[in-house]
């Protein structure tokens, strides 16, 4: 098999949201949960390898990194798309920088790109400066998150502090011009010894602009709002075929450890309309009290019951974050809670729970590890960056299970209804 593009993400959510802008865009996906043991037997164009790297120390993101990259090697991918959060989460010393040096580095790439734009999303990038909505980054949500605040919009800044490369810009202006334009400036940057250049984007238009620039760059780094330009590349228009999943059964439940702000309104809008929901408390857990089985046993008769979908979560404001973390530690905090949703995730699997949505990046990969998932096919898209996706959890007659890996920031109000209403 050889690969159109080989993709390698910093963690599950962001997997997802990426196959599911280039499965809109015509091109059939695979995702893997970490580097696979062997080749992928599908028929796909592209391969997205979800790790769970945002977060851990820059060597060990770097190791991953470069792991999934041999991989992908190995089957021929053509070009490699090392994909990050839409809000850059990273801190100065994070592992954007340095795992992007290392693919360039490996693969012998002497310029990539990176833009978090995803336009369908309210992420714009002008003048360098990453924008959520109509605010800069740093006076947005993304300034109270629990492991990586954002408190510089200034990517070429914040890009600069993390590489030993120069950090440059193609502005809106270039971008605006096309193709042609934006490869005049990239040789423009490499004459001034520029490695990696921040690109603006301010539409899905930008992005279709920046695509056909991208053709014959090995390494391309960015959000996955720049994937809607690459299919193209290679002739693929999209397709309604290239996102059909099975007919969804079962039980239909929510588990959510992500404290940004969009799901926060999203527990608080599934809470109004009378459904049933559970809320963790993260001081009983570290005193060692069954929280899991409180949440289950709560859960248990209410799915017998075909209530439609119950919700579990831990999901606070950030002052009660922040008052947990001053008593538990920041990451102690969060691993945590994210082994207890993971734990109670196989265990309403186990109930017949077979339609699952999943909140937050990090505990969407302890959710992911504890059921044993190794690949997901890409289905039909929810909210702009949120598909449905299909997995077997075993070799039992139903064990087929539709899953959502919503990243905290993603989302209408609506979402933990409106999800399940959108499976066939």
């Amino acid at each position: 098999m050889t690969l159109l593009l080989g993709c390698i993400t910093d963690d599950f959510t962001g997997a997802s949201d990426l196959a599911n802008n280039l499965v809109r865009a015509g091109m059939r996906v695979v995702q893997t949960i970490g580097v696979p043991a062997g080749p992928i037997e599908a028929d796909v164009d592209a391969v997205v390898v979800a790790l769970k790297s945002r977060t851990i120390a820059p060597s060990d993101a770097i190791e991953q990194s470069l792991a999934a990259w041999g991989w992908l090697s190995a089957q021929g991918a053509r070009q490699i798309y090392f994909k990050y959060c839409s809000t850059f989460d990273s801190t100065p010393k994070g592992n954007i920088g340095p795992v992007t040096e290392a693919l360039m580095n490996a693969i012998g790439c002497d310029f990539t790109i990176a833009t978090p734009a995803f336009p369908d999303n309210g992420r714009t990038v002008f003048k360098g400066h990453l924008f959520v909505g109509d605010v800069l980054l740093s006076e947005s949500g993304m300034k109270d998150h629990p492991l990586t605040p954002m408190t510089d919009p200034d990517l070429v800044r914040v890009l600069q502090a993390q590489c030993h490369r120069q950090v440059g810009l193609i502005d809106y202006r270039t971008v605006a011009l096309g193709a042609d334009a934006i490869r005049a400036r990239i040789a423009a940057l490499k004459d001034e010894g520029v490695s990696i250049a921040v690109v603006d984007a301010l539409s899905n238009e930008d992005l279709l602009r920046l695509g056909p620039a991208l053709a014959d760059m090995r390494l391309v780094t960015a959000g996955s709002g720049v994937a809607i330009g690459l299919p193209p590349n290679h002739g693929i228009a999209p397709s309604a075929s290239a996102g059909v999943l099975p007919v969804a059964q079962g039980l239909q439940a929510v588990v959510s450890g992500s404290c940004s702000q969009a799901t926060h309104q999203q527990v608080a809008n599934f809470i109004a309309t009378g459904k049933p929901a559970f809320a963790l408390d993260p001081m009983r857990i570290a005193a060692g009290e069954d929280v899991e089985g409180d949440a289950i046993a709560w859960a248990t008769p209410l799915l017998a019951e075909g209530a439609g979908p119950v919700l579990i979560y831990s999901t606070a404001t950030p002052e009660s974050v922040a008052a947990t973390q001053s008593r538990l530690g920041g990451m102690e905090a969060g691993a945590m809670v994210e082994r207890c949703i993971a734990a109670i995730s196989q265990r309403l699997v186990s109930l017949g729970v077979r339609q699952l949505v999943v909140a937050g990046g990090e505990t969407s990969g302890a959710c992911v590890q504890a059921l044993g998932i190794a690949q997901l096919q890409i289905g039909p898209q929810i909210d702009p960056g949120v598909p449905w996706c299909y997995a077997r959890v075993g070799t039992a007659e139903g064990a087929g299970l539709h899953l959502t890996l919503k990243s905290g920031n993603f989302g209408g109000e609506d979402f933990f209804t409106k999800a399940f209403k959108v499976l066939p």
